[in-house]
């Protein structure tokens, strides 16, 4: 396991594409962040004072590859943490954030049909893999992306990158107000067992996606999920 450092943080930027996401750009002032694709961080708006335990935080998937200078997350507005930080984060603000977390990504084999399978601003820890150039070796890759609707697709920039480092990625793209829901059991008929699938997003999607894979046959080792929440 990686060892978790705490970095002293400044919020570098702040966009606000919807009325209710948020991404926060985050620069660290304790050296160059350490972590792997698909890993997660946990983010204090308190100042941390080594002499005592570390503060009230909340966990948020990486979003950005560990080749870049800068670590961007993307948030919802759903509980009081991030309707505190919709109202107090600042761009030059410190923060700390301490990392890395998780594993999603740890085994992963490169050669095996991998099923990426992220409802909303789930798709976070896989565009930390997507754009990372190790995401080349990747044979004939397959994301299932769920949004309300396709104002909410905010991550075309990451997907068209993803697409010229692995030209035989393929997207398929869901959205809410023209489809319904991402359906597990449409998408599994496409497949085969011996996929390997990566599922992100709501606790609750994740849950009945993966009850469903294991009622067919899949593996539980074929199954990973970012299920920290």
């Amino acid at each position: 396991m990686a060892l978790v450092k705490k970095y002293r943080t400044i919020v570098k930027e702040i966009e606000h594409p919807l009325p209710d996401i948020y991404i926060v750009t985050l620069a660290s002032q304790d050296g160059r962040y350490r972590y792997k694709p698909g890993q997660f961080l946990h983010l204090a708006l308190d100042q941390y004072d080594p002499s005592k335990q570390w503060p009230e935080s909340r966990c948020f998937s990486i979003q950005t590859n560990p080749r870049e200078e800068y670590i961007k997350i993307t948030y919802s507005v759903k509980g009081d943490y991030t309707k505190r930080m919709a109202r107090e984060l600042t761009p030059a603000q410190t923060v700390w954030v301490k990392l890395p977390y998780g594993d999603l990504f740890s085994t992963i084999d490169p050669k095996a049909h991998s099923i990426f399978i992220a409802g909303g601003t789930g798709i976070t820890p896989c565009l930390s893999l997507f754009t990372d150039e190790e995401f080349k070796a990747f044979q004939s890759p397959v994301l299932y992306f769920g949004a309300r609707s396709e104002r909410y697709n905010i991550y075309k920039k990451e997907f068209d990158k993803a697409c010229k480092i692995n030209s035989t990625f393929r997207i398929i793209a869901h959205y809410e107000d023209a489809e319904g829901f991402l359906n597990i059991e449409h998408i599994a008929h496409q497949l085969a067992v011996k996929d390997i699938f990566y599922l992100s997003g709501p606790p609750l999607m994740i849950k009945s996606f993966k009850k469903y894979l294991l009622d067919n046959n899949v593996p539980e080792s074929n199954i990973k999920t970012d299920d920290w929440e």
